[in-house]
């Protein structure tokens, strides 16, 4: 064996070396009443886990859970509780031990309301963050967030699965499509009594909608009646986006996307990977896929919604909604 070879098999040994010695970035989860859990868990713990996958391990979660949501959330955290532990998750029982043995963290409670005083602990630590849909129960305690995330310099983003599927991301740049000038997407929408109409489950057909539009929304209209919903946007560009909620029917996912070009459709849930793929790139890079503006308009979309409904489908502006819950966000703050 040369010397030339010699080197370059050092080389590779201390190479191989040095990627076995690397530690995985360590997930904790907070909230275990939600199927995202599990599914997450197998994705990021897989030994076959590559790319953007790679490099992970959920190490410990907090099962937290809402005494006043039996069916949604109490009556779910026991079982998959027991997943993780068969997965060789720790459970803990508070947040900041959560926080003592992680990196990065998922923050899965099913129910929004808690979210901000959740996610308050971790952004104080500075652990990168994903909130799972609704980021909030109110469009306040969602500006809150924001905005104690952006004092704190800690990146976070929040999402629907929905936003990610490559079906639907392939229809925004589709040749045959052209530039979008208009878009009609759909989701299942039950509600629940605790949350605005629309961030329980309408939620992820908005973000379908905002997927295609992108923001820029300036105000929404609203048609209700107990088997569907129809929200109106209109964008300041003059473009129009509706979101159709699902009660009565088939219930699906997708969309109707309208070019100058030509006019598609994609339907059907692409499942949590490609979520999880942006998780995890975001959790190496600290760069958001989603802009918090962005997501602050589309939950202010739905806040508008809820507002028109209040005043019998009249359109409702979403700076005004904004402003309203910067104020009631600057009062809990107390500035």
């Amino acid at each position: 064996m040369n010397q030339r070879m010699i080197v370059a098999l050092l080389v590779c040994i201390v190479g191989l070396l040095a990627r076995a010695e690397e530690k995985p970035i360590r997930i904790g989860i907070i909230g275990c009443d939600t199927s995202h859990v599990p599914a997450f868990t197998k994705e990021f713990n897989s030994p076959k886990a590559d790319g953007d996958l790679a490099g992970f391990k959920v190490v410990a979660a907090f099962p937290g859970g809402s005494p006043d949501l039996k069916k949604e959330s109490m009556d779910r955290v026991a079982g998959y509780v027991d997943q993780l532990k068969a997965a060789g998750v720790e459970i803990v029982d508070s947040i900041p031990k959560l926080l003592e043995r992680v990196d990065v963290v998922l923050l899965e409670s099913v129910d929004g309301r808690p979210h901000l005083e959740q996610a308050r602990p971790v952004i104080e630590a500075k652990k990168p963050l994903f909130i799972d849909k609704p980021l909030a129960g109110s469009l306040a305690d969602a500006v809150a967030i924001a905005e104690l995330a952006k004092r704190n310099d800690v990146p976070w983003f929040s999402s629907s699965s929905l936003r990610f599927g490559p079906k639907l991301v392939a229809l925004k740049s589709d040749p045959k499509v052209g530039e979008i000038v208009g878009a009609d997407a759909f989701s299942p929408s039950p509600t629940e009594e605790h949350h605005p109409d629309l961030y329980w489950y309408g939620i992820h057909g908005v973000e379908t909608l905002y997927t295609l539009m992108g923001p820029g929304c300036e105000s929404v209209t609203r048609v209700r009646t107990d088997g569907a919903e129809l929200v109106v946007g209109t964008w300041k560009d003059g473009r129009v986006g509706t979101f159709r909620g699902l009660r009565d029917g088939k219930h699906d996912y997708g969309a109707v996307v309208f070019g100058k070009k030509g006019i598609a459709a994609q339907i059907g849930f692409e499942g949590y990977k490609p979520l999880a793929e942006q998780i995890g790139r975001f959790f190496k890079t600290h760069k958001p896929p989603v802009a918090a503006e962005e997501t602050i308009e589309l939950m202010a979309f739905m806040e508008a919604a809820d507002e028109s409904k209040r005043q019998g489908g009249k359109p409702v502006k979403l700076d005004q909604v904004l402003a309203k819950a910067r104020q009631e966000a600057a009062n809990k703050a107390g500035h």
